[in-house]
């Protein structure tokens, strides 16, 4: 699974001109599955979201997590991270898991989020969303859990 985790002071997802999910200071993270990927790697996910130490302690050092700092997480579907630009100048999907895949470990991942941290909200799977963020720092990592 790829992922790219933002800490933010704030993010919300809009569809609509309606607000589908908003947090504070936390993570956006634009979650996209790729084929073959597993609950196994979603699990693997998740655990490092939680635990990724990228939130300043008093002495301005990145130590702790957005469990330490009760965040927010803002979790996102993007197939597009899957992109492969190899070929040409228009990028290929392949590599993104079909969508029913797609949808199902995006829910998982979702709901083991919930069932794990006080607060997780969400954009809206396959909508045309648009994604406001104030990134802090800016910290933005790219993140990929591999099968295993």
């Amino acid at each position: 699974m790829l992922s790219v985790v933002q800490r933010v002071r704030e993010a919300k997802v809009v569809v609509g001109g309606a607000t589908v999910g908003e947090i504070g200071q936390g993570l956006l993270v634009l979650v996209c599955a790729e084929r073959g990927d597993t609950e196994a790697q979603a699990d693997k996910l998740l655990a490092k979201l939680l635990k990724l130490r990228i939130f300043s302690d008093e002495a301005g050092k990145m130590n702790r997590s957005v469990q330490d700092v009760a965040g927010g997480l803002l979790l996102v579907s993007q197939f597009t991270l899957a992109a492969d630009t190899t070929g040409g100048n228009r990028p290929s999907f392949t590599d993104a898991a079909p969508p029913d895949d797609g949808r199902r470990l995006y829910e998982y991942v979702v709901a083991q989020a919930r069932a794990a941290h006080p607060l997780v909200q969400t954009g809206e799977f396959a909508a045309d969303m648009q994604v406001h963020l104030v990134n802090d720092g800016p910290v933005t990592i790219p993140l990929r859990v591999a099968p295993g």
